[in-house]
């Protein structure tokens, strides 16, 4: 049932288009000559096609609805789903802070070395 009303819904917006682009900017409709009277006239093109709009505009919106009323009640479930949880580990504990100092030279120098070797290869200073 799903399927079918979404192939009706591509093909009303289908034709929708098609209505669409064929109208005049000017409302002309389907700037095409003719004779003054009858369905294709240009009076009778631009109510057809003004009448079609309207129509297949209805017709699109309320299967719209209803595409969504039905595929919100036919993929409701009431689990949920754990098979991609994470599991606490022991392993991932966050690291102990730092042990601070009252001494602010100390304190900058730790920050500015940050535990990296220098640059011509000897120890770090501990």
């Amino acid at each position: 049932m799903f399927t079918f009303l979404l192939v009706v819904h591509a093909l009303i917006t289908l034709a929708l288009v098609g209505v669409i682009l064929v109208q005049r900017s000017e409302g002309g409709g389907l700037g095409m000559g003719g004779s003054p009277t009858g369905l294709m006239s240009a009076r009778g093109a631009a109510d057809f096609l003004t009448r079609s709009t309207t129509i297949l505009a209805t017709i699109f919106v309320v299967l719209s609805i209803a595409i969504a009323a039905l595929a919100s009640v036919s993929n409701r479930t009431g689990d949920i789903d754990t098979s991609l949880a994470r599991q606490p580990s022991q392993q991932s504990a966050p690291a102990a802070p730092a042990p601070v100092s009252d001494d602010p030279l100390a304190a900058a120098a730790q920050s500015a070395d940050n535990g990296a070797a220098p640059a011509n290869g000897a120890a770090p200073a501990q």
